[in-house]
């Protein structure tokens, strides 16, 4: 289970740390990094989500996952992740439509 934990923690880590890349690169005016650093991002949300899900069907199949604080930890750094990158997308269309006014 730790393991899993962790899993959702540094790919949540990581999605949130190259959605801010993006952001920073997006007002530096370089928008295709940007756009590569979101797609960057996409990709850890990915991975971390499928850690989610096999957890989700798991207890869905009757096995009862042990709620610590680590998996709460583990949980809402998803979460954050998932809205940092959602605004990051923002900031990115943004920033592309003012460079290109």
């Amino acid at each position: 289970m730790e393991e899993i934990i962790m899993n959702l923690i540094v790919n949540g880590g990581d999605a949130r740390s190259r959605a801010m890349m993006a952001i920073h690169s997006a007002k530096a005016g370089e928008i295709e990094k940007a756009k590569e650093f979101l797609e960057e991002a996409s990709e850890f949300l990915h991975k971390a989500h499928d850690y989610q899900t096999n957890l989700i069907q798991n207890e869905a199949a009757g096995n009862k996952t042990e709620l610590s604080l680590l998996m709460v930890h583990a949980q809402d750094h998803l979460m954050n992740a998932m809205t940092i990158r959602d605004l990051a997308q923002e900031f990115v269309d943004m920033y592309e439509l003012i460079n290109n006014k």
